[in-house]
Formats: C-alpha cells, sequence, structure tokens
C-alpha cells in the first residue's frame, strides 16, 4: 500500500535508537496544535471582513465568531475519546498524520468560508474539521513518550504537553504578520493567512510524523527495573479502555480534572479584561493604573506559565507522587483564588500577578499531569484511549469555565449596579470552591480493583 510507511508496525524503533529523539516528535505536533490559543487575533479581522478597516453592516459578530473556538475545543475533546482506542490499534505515525491532514485541512476550508464570507464554513473548517486533527494530535504522542519513560512519566507527558501550552507564542506573532502582509484596501488578509498557516503547520507536523517510533517489545531503559507497585503493576498488567470507564477512579479523576480546569480557563479567556478593570482610574485612583499594553503583556506572562507549568508541575509529580501534585494544585489554588479580590481591594498588581501566574501554572501542570496519573490508575497498554475519553473533561469545562466568569460578572453589573473591578471577587470565591470539591473528589480515588485488569500482550507499544 502507499500509506504503508505510515503502519505501527513500520515505526517500531530499532536496537539503538534514542528514545530522547520521541519528545521533538511530540513537540512537533503539539506546537503546531497549540495554535487555537491564540485564535483571539483573526477575531478583530474576521469582524471586518466586509469593512476592512472597521465592521460594516454585513460583517459577523463577535459572538458569531467566538463560537469557532468553542466548538474546535468541544470537538478536540469529543474527537480524542471517539478515535482514542483507533490510536492504540494503529499506532502514533497514523494518527499523527491523520492528525496534520485534518488540522491543515481545516485552515484551508476557514480560507474558503472567509473567502466566500460563509461562517457555516469557518465553523466546519477550525471548528469540526480543526477539531478532530486537535483531539488526534493532542493524544497521539501522549501514550508512546510514556512507554518510551516508564521511569519519568511526568516528565515525559510534560515535554509534549508544554508545547501545547506554548504553541500560542509561536502562532500569534506568525498570524499578525502574515495579515499585515497580505493586508491590502479590499482584504484583510485573513483568507490568505489560513492557507499559508495550513501549508506551514502540515509540513512541521510532518516532521512529528516521520521521525515518531514506537518501542519495541519488551523493551525498557538500560539499567531500570521496576520498583514500585505502581511501577510494576503498570509493566504486567493493564485495564482496557472499555472497562475503565466501568470503574469509579476514572470518573473522580475525570471531576478532578474538569474542575481544575474550569478554574483556570475561566480565567485565561478574560484575563486582558479582568485586570484593567480591577486596576482601572476608577478603582485604584492614584495607584498602579495597567493599560492595555500592560494587559496584552500580562495575558503573555500567563501563557509562558502555562507553557512552563506543564513541565515543571508534571516532572515534579515523579518525586511528590501524581495524587500529592493534584492536592497541591487544589489547596494552593484556592487560597490563591481567595487572595485576588484582597490584590485588587489593596491596588497591588505584583501580587494579582503573582497569583495568577501560579494559577495557570497549575492549569497547565493539571493537563500534563493526567496521563501519568491514568498510567499509574490504569496501566500503559492502552493509556492513550483513557486519556482521550478523560478530556472530554476539558470540552466540559470549556462551556462552564468562561460562562461562569462573563455571566456572573454580567450579572452583578447589570443588575445589582456593581462597579466592574468589584464584580470579579464572587466568581473568584466560587473558583475557590470548585478547587475544595476537586481536592475531596482527589482524596476517594484510590488504586484500581484487581478484577478490571488483564495482562498485557503489547506488541511495538
Amino acid at each position: 500500500m502507499a500509506l504503508e510507511f505510515l503502519s505501527k508496525q513500520r515505526s517500531i524503533a530499532k536496537p539503538g535508537f534514542s528514545r530522547w529523539l520521541v519528545p521533538p516528535a511530540a513537540m512537533a505536533i503539539h506546537l503546531c496544535i497549540g495554535q487555537i490559543y491564540a485564535y483571539s487575533v483573526f477575531n478583530k479581522p474576521l469582524a471586518s471582513l466586509k469593512g476592512i478597516e472597521a465592521p460594516i453592516a454585513g460583517d459577523w459578530e463577535l459572538t458569531t465568531i467566538g463560537w469557532i473556538f468553542s466548538i474546535a475545543l468541544f470537538t478536540l475533546g469529543a474527537s480524542a475519546a471517539l478515535f482514542g482506542q483507533w490510536l492504540e490499534r494503529v499506532g502514533p505515525r497514523k494518527a499523527m498524520f491523520v492528525s496534520a491532514v485534518c488540522f491543515a485541512g481545516g485552515f484551508f476550508v476557514a480560507a474558503l468560508g472567509v473567502h466566500f464570507h460563509q461562517i457555516w464554513l469557518v465553523y466546519l473548517g477550525h471548528g469540526v474539521l480543526g477539531g478532530i486533527g486537535l483531539g488526534i494530535g493532542y493524544i497521539s504522542p501522549v501514550s508512546t513518550l510514556i512507554k518510551w519513560f516508564p521511569d519519568k512519566p511526568g516528565m515525559a507527558t510534560g515535554m509534549a504537553i508544554m508545547g501545547f501550552g506554548g504553541g500560542a507564542m509561536i502562532a500569534s506573532p506568525l498570524a499578525v504578520g502574515l495579515m499585515d502582509y497580505f493586508a491590502s484596501q479590499s482584504s484583510t488578509g485573513v483568507a490568505q493567512t489560513f492557507i499559508v498557516m495550513g501549508i506551514i503547520y502540515f509540513l512541521f507536523m510532518l516532521f512529528g510524523v516521520f521521525s515518531i517510533r514506537v518501542r519495541a517489545k519488551n523493551w525498557k531503559p538500560e539499567g531500570w527495573e521496576p520498583h514500585s507497585e505502581i511501577e510494576k503493576l503498570s509493566a504486567d498488567r493493564f485495564v482496557n479502555a472499555n472497562q475503565a470507564i466501568k470503574t469509579p477512579q476514572f470518573y473522580l479523576l475525570f471531576t478532578v480534572l474538569a474542575l481544575n480546569v474550569t478554574a483556570g480557563i475561566g480565567v485565561l479567556g478574560q484575563a486582558s479584561v479582568m485586570i484593567q478593570e480591577m486596576f482601572s482610574v476608577e478603582s485604584v485612583g492614584e495607584g498602579m493604573v495597567v493599560t492595555v499594553a500592560a494587559a496584552g503583556g500580562f495575558v503573555g506572562l500567563l501563557s509562558v506559565f502555562n507553557m512552563l507549568g506543564r513541565f515543571i508541575w508534571s516532572s515534579l509529580s515523579d518525586k511528590l507522587g501524581r495524587k500529592n501534585t493534584y492536592n497541591v494544585f487544589f489547596v494552593l489554588g484556592a487560597i490563591l483564588y481567595v487572595m485576588v479580590p484582597y490584590a485588587g481591594n489593596t491596588g497591588s498588581v505584583v501580587l494579582f500577578v503573582a497569583c495568577f501566574a501560579i494559577i495557570i501554572s497549575m492549569y497547565g501542570g493539571g493537563f500534563a499531569t493526567a496521563p501519568a496519573y491514568l498510567r499509574d490508575l490504569f496501566g500503559t497498554a492502552q493509556v492513550g484511549a483513557i486519556h482521550g475519553r478523560l478530556l472530554l473533561a476539558w470540552s466540559l469545562a470549556a462551556l462552564l469555565g468562561p460562562g461562569l466568569v462573563n455571566y456572573i460578572r454580567a450579572y452583578q453589573i447589570e443588575t445589582m449596579q456593581m462597579a466592574p473591578a468589584k464584580a470579579y471577587s464572587t466568581t473568584m470565591y466560587i473558583m475557590a470552591g470548585l478547587l475544595v470539591i476537586g481536592l475531596l473528589c482527589n482524596s476517594f480515588i484510590k488504586p484500581v480493583d484487581k478484577k478490571y485488569f488483564t495482562t498485557s500482550n503489547e506488541e511495538g507499544t
């Protein structure tokens, strides 16, 4: 067959292959699909496709455009859950290739939508097709990395998922630069930018496709032997994905991830507006006022901490243990959320920024630590499929988090006549409460009952 090189069998590593060549392959995929976090740079140009300089009658509303991001994230979780077991069967190379085709194809379909001014085509392109590429691409290297690094599973997944958090740092200036280059008196340059970015991302993702390798049967790091009960269990037995969703541990971890993500993603979507309103002239008077430019810098800083937190926290989890790491997320996170209104009331920008920098680092860390947590509970053989189903928690959180922040804020301002700077306090206390619930759920997670396990017979995985 023409695409035989994509088969799992053809991607088994030969003797002498260095496992440290696998993380760059995974990073190549995640740095590309992490572009979704920078999608807001397209909002204003998409809202003025006809007016060019400013929106006119017939242009899309920002609320209409906002659905692109929501559909993409929802599809990410849904496709990860749907295609997880297929990924384990066909291997990461074929899955990463399909991800590249879907993700890049989403740009091309969206470009047609922009050219013909048909929003449904943009929804189909970036929302559905691109979202499928996001979902498959997100989980495709994770289980492979865990199997290559049984001695450092947290660090391994952190290396890959860190790329997803940092993808926006590349995508944002790339998109802005391309739109400026293609812009004219008759075009905002969005359609052309979509086409060029689709080509660039496809070629870059192909590097990951061609360089990914799966370990040979019975391979293990030189000199390493499983010592802990978790390592021995993970090496010898596993829980099938269909059995995993019958265990209470899966649903407890689902809730743990959903609550951690809900708290973080609500802040990410409103970060720029929040810091400007809490530190405006009206709220702090002669104190430190945060300008639009400074707010942009704050958002950029959060992206850095989102990225670094994915590697640092997941690596620490190899020492602390996954359960203890999530306990830190919930206890420290709840304290920091309670401190945010205090920072606003006292006019302390430094304290405000520090609180959210740490909160967002734990938001990213929660994503990166989750696959290793699954490995500890269910073994390595089908961790990719189980991880895909767990990511439905992300889809749920993507709806809950921004909704909590935006609607509670709007209600307090419009109905209670509250000043914008004070309208976030209730939301912060609710977020702290959600993290306390997450702490309780995490405390109930125990080892999976042995009746769910089967003997591992994986080959080339």
